[in-house]
């Protein structure tokens, strides 16, 4: 295609615009922001990537095998806008993903440079990425998630006033002024629109001003008006000296016309890489002629279709040429071949071999990137994300409300049911021994919604985790105290106060407060067993499903339901796992101790006599030994959700 044929299409296209997306400047659509831009240049990196290969095992019933995804991919991207492009399936993400170091290692083989040294291995601290589905705090403003950023990245040595400020500026420089004030949104709160979400996400990333900023499909999702706004946003950053490098699919030519330097990809292998000037003019070169007022990346797009489908064609049928199975080009090699052929692979090999040869002799002449950590200390992350979890669930009340309304619900039911019991032989202790399973039974299950919060959110901590946010303690503690005190101490100190004097047990302060403690103590075990499973499982099916076979179980050996001494020995070692067990026995032990229960005023048994004959023990350690046990089992719990969340993959 000609440069004339290329002005005519560029004619044809309309430039988008729209009040809420588009703030930029009518003479060349850079956005007039002179105000400390300055101040906001970066120095540009060059990201070269030599002989990448990828491959992933894929196990099935039959057999293993090994899938390629890249094979022996090289380039160079320099400051500016750089598009990884490709059908469906070509490796884009994945070759995004490689660079950014957000792949497993284990099948990954290559070499990646920048400034032509050795890629730190935490890289990912230092460099910008935004995810193709947007993970951001929907109850928060654009202004706190942007903040939120800033008060974990950057330094304690930056003050309050100047984190604010670069807040602001970058509030001005992505166009979200109108909307800086307006929660995200989530599906309960009505938010910002799809553009304006998306460039807070990019905007959480810029808030440590990187020189390389990586977007995994950025306009995914976005409506062509929005689409064209954000990639504008993206170009005008690239002018200030940052690398932009991102992974699109299809593009319209008003977003094409952005890119600096593409890269095609075909089924794992390099079509082309080079400047996006001459891609056209190096596909004509081939034979592949783009016609006239069609859209360059729609014309790549549909050319390595076409090519794949020869290939295959031919490959089958390997008499069949490239004529007679319809090609215009008269050729039988692949676009991968002739690329390696080409001189445009010629001259990235020069360029390559010249970097490569610099890193390996340590020139001083390159920027030499230190290994980085956290800006932030512990406890300073610790009260920043608990400072939002608590803003996150005031913005959404429901939970507490449902939880504390449905709690007080069961303490009114369980009152009434098992409403002042009598001290009589037959009723009075059977009566006693059913409200206690059905107390801590209906802690086990109210408790059940513990499971959530892992679940939810677990595509923000990977992802806030995996750039440097914060460290994986701190997030986990926040949350299970800001979880604990408002969701599961105080509704369960409110159901147990009304159900202990509605039920008309031992009226003794102290009885009273070792009551509260052990059903706060089965709470704090059921909510541990929760977190467990939700920071071990994606899906709140698996985990519903898991804890179901961990409480039945429990109820089974907790010695209300079976006589545990009729068990045989192999199995009966598992009453000492049940929260259900210990949760009643300690229940027990507080109430029978110095009461008698009897018929009529005859047949009388103490309290004591009754425990004897269950095989529950009562001396001072036989009470309190109950709730150690389930101290132990809580611990343990938490520990295993900590671990588990630790354990999380923070590779694609």
């Amino acid at each position: 295609m000609s440069k004339s044929s290329r002005g005519e299409y560029m004619d044809l296209e309309t430039v988008p615009t729209d009040k809420e997306d588009n703030v930029f400047n009518e003479e060349d659509n850079v956005p007039d922001i002179k105000k400390d831009s300055d101040a906001r240049e970066v120095d540009g990196m060059t990201l070269s990537f030599h002989e990448i290969s990828y491959d992933v095992n894929i196990s099935n019933l039959r057999k293993k095998t090994t899938k390629t995804i890249l094979k022996n991919v090289s380039g160079i991207f320099k400051p500016g806008m750089n598009a990884i492009l490709g059908p469906t399936g070509g490796g884009k993400t994945s070759l995004l993903d490689v660079l950014a170091t957000r792949k497993d290692p284990q099948g990954l083989s290559g070499v990646v440079l920048i400034n032509g040294q050795e890629q730190p291995q935490n890289f990912r601290l230092a460099s910008g990425y935004v995810v193709q589905d947007d993970v951001i705090m929907g109850t928060l403003t654009v202004r706190e998630n942007l903040e939120f950023s800033a008060a974990l990245r950057l330094p304690s040595s930056v003050s309050k006033e100047e984190k604010r400020k670069r807040v602001d500026d970058i509030i001005e420089e992505l166009g979200l002024t109108n909307c800086a004030e307006t929660k995200i949104g989530t599906p309960f709160i009505r938010g910002v629109s799809g553009g304006e979400r998306k460039r807070t996400n990019i905007g959480m990333e810029l808030v440590t001003q990187p020189s390389v900023l990586f977007l995994d499909e950025p306009t995914t999702g976005l409506d062509a008006t929005t689409a064209f706004a954000v990639i504008q946003h993206l170009s005008r950053l690239s002018k200030k000296g940052r690398t932009i490098i991102f992974s699109i699919h299809q593009p319209r030519y008003s977003i094409y016309r952005f890119f600096n330097r593409i890269h095609l990809l075909s089924l794992g292998e390099t079509v082309y890489h080079g400047s996006s000037e001459n891609a056209l003019e190096y596909f004509a070169r081939i034979g592949y002629i783009c016609e006239e007022h069609n859209n360059p990346a729609d014309f790549f797009l549909d050319t390595i279709i076409f090519n794949q489908n020869n290939m295959r064609a031919i490959e089958k049928n390997p008499g069949l040429d490239a004529a007679e199975n319809g090609s215009v080009t008269q050729t039988n090699e692949s676009l991968t071949e002739i690329f390696k052929k080409s001189n445009a692979k010629q001259e990235l090999e020069i360029e390559s071999k010249h970097l490569i040869g610099n890193a390996s002799v340590g020139s001083s002449g390159h920027v030499q990137i230190q290994k980085i950590s956290y800006t932030t200390s512990f406890f300073q992350q610790l009260f920043i994300v608990s400072k939002r979890a608590t803003k996150n669930l005031v913005r959404n009340p429901f939970l507490v409300i449902v939880q504390n309304v449905i709690l007080f619900i069961f303490a009114i039911l369980t009152g009434l049911i098992y409403f002042q019991m009598d001290l009589t032989r037959s009723a009075g202790i059977q009566n006693r021994i059913g409200a206690f399973f059905f107390v801590s039974m209906q802690q086990v299950f109210a408790n059940m919604s513990g499971m959530d919060i892992f679940i939810q959110e677990r595509e923000i901590f990977v992802h806030e985790s995996a750039n440097g946010f914060y460290r994986v303690s701190p997030y986990y503690f926040g949350k299970v105290v800001c979880d604990l005190l408002p969701l599961r101490l105080l509704p369960t100190i409110l159901f147990s106060t009304i159900a202990y004097w509605m039920m008309g047990l031992k009226p003794e302060v102290d009885a009273y407060f070792i009551y509260v403690f052990t059903i706060v103590l089965t709470s704090f075990v059921a909510t541990g067993i929760a977190f467990a499973l939700s920071s071990t499982f994606k899906e709140r099916a698996i985990a519903t499903i898991v804890s179901g076979l961990i409480y039945i179980l429990s109820m089974i050996f907790g010695g209300v339901l079976v006589n545990i001494s009729s068990l045989p020995d192999w199995i009966e070692w598992i009453q000492y796992l049940s929260l259900f067990r210990y949760t009643i026995n300690a229940l027990s032990v507080n109430e029978f101790v110095g009461q008698t229960f009897c018929d009529n005023g005859t047949a009388c048994i103490t309290g004591e006599m009754y425990l004897e004959s269950q095989n529950i023990r009562y001396t001072d350690w036989g009470l309190w030994q109950n709730h150690v046990a389930l101290f132990c089992i809580m611990l343990g719990f938490f520990l295993l959700a900590y671990v588990q969340l630790r354990r999380i993959p923070k590779y694609k």
